[in-house]
């Protein structure tokens, strides 16, 4: 079913054709340091990305994406709240049309202009759509996009390429890439458990949000291919955890 982010096909209609979307692990969430569990036992996360995995950048109409090679162990994430390793698969973008919205978590009532996935999946299924139907199945990595005097130069590289894929079902080839390098300083990180936020929504993810956001500047990136984010969903009984 087609679905977007207008009123006639946005999040609050995606329920209609992916029930999924009213289930009670839904993400996004809005998380709330008082309502954050600082858990001890929680490990430090490693990623270890090899350059030569990603392969292309992707206008899909909806965000932008860029798919790497996951058909063995070579980008993989470990550690925090993961029982083993994951391989990365892709990572795309949720922008705002300006800079005070954008990300789809919500941190204290502050929305953020932007927010970057990375998404992992666990190889002990056979495959990706196969761990999409698991709940330990996705691991995806979050890290917020605040715009500011001092942008990360790293993010020079995927703002230039996403001009070359302005329209949808463009892509074009993207080699030698190690997303690591978008990473902030701290390693702190809040982790729940919960959904895709684009349907069909299933409830498969565990979420590892970066505490520290990465300063962009505030060009946005010139393409329409803004707005996409989903509005946070209930927490319910759900538990948020802090590594700090």
């Amino acid at each position: 079913y087609p679905w977007g982010y207008d009123s006639d096909n946005g999040p609050d209609q995606w329920h209609k054709n992916y029930p999924f979307a009213k289930g009670r692990h839904q993400s996004p969430i809005e998380i709330n340091n008082k309502e954050v569990h600082y858990d001890s036992s929680l490990l430090p996360w490693f990623a270890s990305y090899d350059p030569g995995s990603a392969k292309t950048i992707l206008n899909n109409g909806k965000t932008c994406r860029v798919v790497f090679d996951d058909s063995f162990d070579r980008s993989v994430l470990r550690g925090g709240p993961l029982p083993q390793v994951y391989r990365l698969r892709q990572l795309h973008f949720h922008w705002g049309s300006s800079d005070d919205h954008g990300s789809e978590h919500v941190v204290n009532g502050v929305r953020y202009a932007g927010e970057l996935h990375l998404l992992h999946w666990n190889p002990k299924y056979s495959n990706y759509l196969d761990a999409r139907r698991r709940t330990d199945g996705i691991a995806a990595l979050a890290i917020f996009l605040q715009v500011g005097e001092t942008p990360k130069p790293e993010m020079k590289r995927i703002l230039e390429e996403i001009n070359a894929i302005k329209t949808k079902g463009k892509m074009v080839p993207f080699p030698n890439f190690d997303p690591s390098i978008l990473f902030p300083k701290s390693h702190d990180y809040w982790t729940y458990h919960g959904s895709f936020t684009t349907p069909p929504c299933e409830e498969c993810v565990t979420w590892i949000i970066l505490r520290e956001p990465i300063i962009v500047s505030s060009d946005q990136p010139d393409h329409p291919l803004v707005d996409n984010w989903r509005p946070t969903q209930p927490r319910y009984f759900r538990m948020v955890s802090a590594s700090f």
